[in-house]
């Protein structure tokens, strides 16, 4: 299984150097990840065990894009002037990955967090899954839930925004 920490590196990667497509082949793994629009994350299209002969596979030119484009609303950006009164100095805390977001640790535990809870750097406000690898995500900083963005199962992108907090 391809590590996590390896597949966010190349994301970052792929955005500093303003890359569209990286695809990645050893005997055992593959991870395609591909960018759609300048302003969409990349996204992990596929990942694979033992890879078929090259021959086999369509092109990137010739297939039709695997994933359904995203509009940038879905990553958590606004339009120009689209900032809600409401939401002014408030601040998010974004997926630093692409993955299934919980609330709670259990379909029988409640969240982790919701609205008027306060929370510090270090206090766990939801799990992202990924690959089969469930992840904490932290706070990171000191403040209040304000909002919380996303619903539990929902599957969420790099960079996308799950909650606003209001700093204390």
């Amino acid at each position: 299984m391809m590590d996590i920490r390896k597949l966010k590196e190349l994301v970052r990667l792929m955005v500093d150097n303003d890359l569209t497509e990286l695809d990645l082949r050893d005997k055992d793994e593959q991870a395609t990840i591909r960018r759609l629009t300048a302003s969409v994350a990349p996204q992990v299209i596929h990942h694979g065990s033992p890879i078929a002969p090259a021959a086999s596979m369509p092109s990137a030119a010739s297939a039709p894009p695997a994933v359904p484009s995203v509009a940038p609303a879905a990553r958590g950006a606004t339009a120009p002037g689209a900032d809600q009164p409401d939401e002014a100095g408030l601040q998010a805390i974004e997926s630093p990955m692409v993955g299934t977001f919980y609330a709670a640790s259990g379909p029988d535990k409640p969240p982790m967090v919701s609205v008027g809870t306060v929370v510090d750097a270090d206090t766990v406000v939801c799990l992202l899954e990924a690959m089969k690898i469930f992840n904490e995500i932290k706070a990171e900083r000191a403040g209040t839930i304000a909002k919380v963005l996303v619903k539990s199962g929902q599957a969420v992108e790099f960079g996308q925004r799950l909650f606003l907090i209001r700093p204390n």
